[in-house]
């Protein structure tokens, strides 16, 4: 008989949580562990109770995404809206957008509040925050207050953040430096601790240059504001023992003139500067019930150089991880047997000879890569063992969900990870994953030559062709069921509130969400890119769906719900709340 864990210590610790934590949703991924569950039971998806803009700039951001992909995508990631018994805050963006610099955006929280079945504005706090970067850089970081201890925390400028008054508006800045520069940036959501801590990471980067890679870092922090105001921090390099050194070299990857990859059995790839271990952007920090603390870095220069690291409250270092060489699904191994490549020698596939398993690109181990793009942030499981969503670009750019124990040693992973924090469902004494998995087309296998990684995947690799699903894992990460999107087609809401389609989607659409609901039933509710949001049962069956805005590529947005059930979502810069 297997030994089964109890999460009942879980559940005490929830039901015997302060009131710091009483918020319907209070941040990103609902609770301390990120795990998006609720006791609560969705409402019906019956309408569109609401339709609120808030970010008065897609147009211009979805200009800038045709210049960089090729089509209309609004390439930004969005806060989960926060909801706190009769209120609600969403952030608002206004100001103007440029694709070479985020800076020119103005960046707000606006508290709601439910009368008359509307929401209805009470206030708006516009904050000095500002995204690092530009489009150029990577999709637009998340901007992602957090309530606790009676108040919202707002990000704010220099690496501060911002205590406002639910009631009035007003703020006072927290600001764990010496001053508020332009090269500090507030860099990921405020997480907040069981017992009213909030934790952030911070990134302080040399000016000058184009890009924000033009230059290694100054410094990065964990920083801890605790629920009296008293501020310490941890710089990321001591939190990284062991981790290659800023002016180290870090292996890479081998150059396009060698495809197809390897070049031979025993290539080494070249190297290049590794960079300063920093935190990855858009990480919200997780919390386990015993006060760990979770988090990820980066070599500020190479993506493939990355750690999952366990903190101690008291923000010393508890183990550090590598996510390099950890998977071994890449050259030659079957489709059926857990791979994602075709064959070697085969369009799409590796260099004949290739040893099996490796990641084509460096001929080693497949590895988790850590994106700046991404939002994925770390989930605590009941059973104390930790979750994270990287990129990998051997299996036509899916990435992979990782999972480490709490000790920090490897487990196994699943396929599909790409800027995703996925749900937990804790039921019986265990508990399912569930996550998105799109099986992109037209990204080629593990490369961008055409003649050597075909972009159209069904004819390369017909057996594990491009299709989009949501996928509930147990907590083994094997597959309990998957839902298919089968939906073709592309529609946008009209000014009259008509809604007008054209068919023009044959393989569906990608789903969006990276953060979601679990509800009291299993249910899960998702957004996807054709504008619609999904209620989709403990079985993997559709329950119902609701269009909501436009079909549009990217931006991907989390959800979230109140105590009353209804579901609050976004697609296209609109807040929308469902229910009956």
């Amino acid at each position: 008989m297997k030994a089964r864990f109890s999460i009942l210590p879980i559940l005490l610790l929830l039901l015997a949580a302060p009131a710091v934590l009483a918020q319907d949703w209070p941040q990103w991924g609902r609770d301390p562990q990120h795990t998006g569950q609720s006791s609560v039971i969705g409402q019906s998806l019956d309408r569109n109770i609401v339709n609120i803009t808030y970010d008065f700039l897609v147009g211009d951001e979805m200009e800038a995404g045709e210049q960089l992909v090729g089509e209309e995508a609004l390439l930004a990631h969005y806060q989960a809206p926060l909801v706190d018994g009769n209120d609600a805050y969403m952030m608002r963006k206004t100001g103007t957008y440029s694709i070479s610099d985020y800076s020119t955006q103005t960046w707000a929280e606006t508290k709601f509040t439910w009368s008359g079945g509307t929401l209805v504005e009470q206030w708006n706090f516009v904050t000095d925050w500002k995204a690092p970067g530009s489009a150029l850089d990577f999709w637009e970081p998340v901007f992602h207050p957090a309530l606790a201890n009676g108040f919202l925390y707002v990000p704010g400028a220099g690496g501060s953040i911002w205590k406002v008054n639910k009631s009035t508006g007003t703020g006072t800045r927290i600001n764990p430096f010496s001053n508020v520069n332009n090269s500090t940036y507030t860099a990921s959501p405020i997480s907040v601790a069981p017992n009213g801590d909030l934790l952030y990471n911070v990134v302080k980067i040399q000016n000058g240059g184009p890009s924000f890679y033009s230059h290694d870092v100054v410094d990065s922090w964990l920083v801890k504001v605790t629920s009296a105001g008293v501020v310490s921090k941890a710089s990321y390099s001591v939190l990284t023992p062991g981790a290659p050194a800023g002016n180290a070299q870090c292996e890479n990857a081998f150059p396009a003139s060698q495809l197809p990859w390897p070049p031979s059995p025993t290539a080494v790839p070249p190297s290049v500067p590794c960079g300063t271990q920093r935190a990855a952007l858009n990480i919200a920090p997780a919390i386990a019930p015993n006060g760990t603390i979770y988090t990820i870095s980066r070599a500020h220069l190479i993506s493939r150089w990355g750690y999952i690291i366990a903190v101690n409250p008291d923000l010393t270092v508890k183990w550090i991880s590598s996510l390099r060489d950890r998977l071994n699904d890449g050259c030659g191994v079957p489709v059926a047997s857990g791979g994602n490549l075709p064959p070697n020698g085969a369009p799409g596939g590796c260099r004949v000879g290739a040893n099996l398993g490796v990641d084509p690109a460096t001929n080693r181990p497949g590895g988790g890569r850590v994106l700046d793009d991404s939002s994925s942030s770390p989930v605590v499981a009941p059973d104390g063992s930790v979750f994270y969503g990287a990129y990998s670009r051997y299996n036509y750019a899916q990435g992979h969900l990782m999972h480490f124990d709490a000790n920090g040693n490897y487990l196994n992973g699943y396929r599909f990870g790409w800027d995703i924090t996925p749900g937990i469902q804790a039921h019986g004494g265990t508990y399912s994953v569930l996550t998105k998995e799109n099986h992109y087309g037209e990204a080629g296998s593990y490369c961008d030559n055409e003649a050597i990684c075909p972009s159209d995947r069904d004819a390369t690799n017909p057996t594990y062709g491009e299709e989009y699903f949501i996928t509930k894992l147990n907590h083994n990460l094997n597959v309990e069921w998957m839902y298919k999107n089968t939906n073709t087609l592309a529609c946008h809401r009209n000014p009259d509130d008509s809604v007008t389609c054209t068919d023009d989607h044959p393989h569906s659409f990608e789903w969006c969400v990276n953060a979601w609901v679990v509800d009291g039933n299993g249910t899960s509710y998702v957004n996807s890119e054709d504008g619609w949001l999904f209620a989709i049962d403990n079985n993997g069956i559709l329950i119902k769906k609701i269009f909501q805005q436009l079909a549009i590529g990217a931006a991907y947005t989390p959800t979230s719900i109140g105590n009353d059930g209804r579901i609050y979502s976004q697609n296209a810069g609109h807040l929308f709340v469902a229910g009956f």
